[in-house]
């Protein structure tokens, strides 16, 4: 009975506490729904040393390197069963990887990525919302699904990635 009565006053705690809404409310209805992190991007100064790392040291498993010219970047997954952590490396001098490496010797987040159901609805939404994209269109990103990339400015400081799941 000391622990029926423990949680039957946490319980009663709990219930106060709570706004009268219950969460959900509070988020505006959209045409479209935020999904899973997809990916955390590393921006690496040495891609073979950085997937060595990942693969040979802490046993991750990890895919080969591809090269994807219109975004200017080489790309390594690293699979973690919740997610991924994708390397990234420049690919060619004007690559925004080379940009963000200048500016980062040692490398270091680079992004996040998050799935929606529906990028074209997202992008609409969002511009209504005030919320920079930088693109006019999505890109085909990684994992061959349309991507967009939000304004860090516009993300308390984070470059957020959009991919169509």
């Amino acid at each position: 009975s000391g622990l029926l009565s423990r949680l039957q006053t946490s319980g009663t705690t709990i219930r106060t506490l709570s706004s009268s809404k219950p969460f959900s409310q509070n988020i505006p209805s959209c045409l479209w729904k935020l999904g899973r992190l997809n990916h955390v991007a590393i921006a690496v100064p040495d891609l073979e040393k950085a997937r060595s790392l990942y693969k040979d040291v802490l046993g991750a498993q990890v895919s080969e390197t591809v090269a994807l010219p219109e975004h200017g970047v080489y790309t390594v997954f690293v699979e973690l069963g919740n997610t991924k952590l994708e390397l990234l490396h420049p690919l060619g001098e004007k690559s925004p990887i080379a940009s963000f490496l200048q500016k980062n010797k040692t490398g270091g987040m680079h992004h996040i990525c998050i799935e929606v159901d529906d990028i074209k609805a997202a992008m609409t939404e969002l511009k209504k919302k005030k919320i920079r994209i930088l693109s006019e269109e999505p890109k085909i990103g990684a994992h061959g699904k349309p991507v967009i990339f939000l304004h860090p400015k516009d993300c308390h400081g984070v470059l957020v990635e959009l991919e169509e799941a």
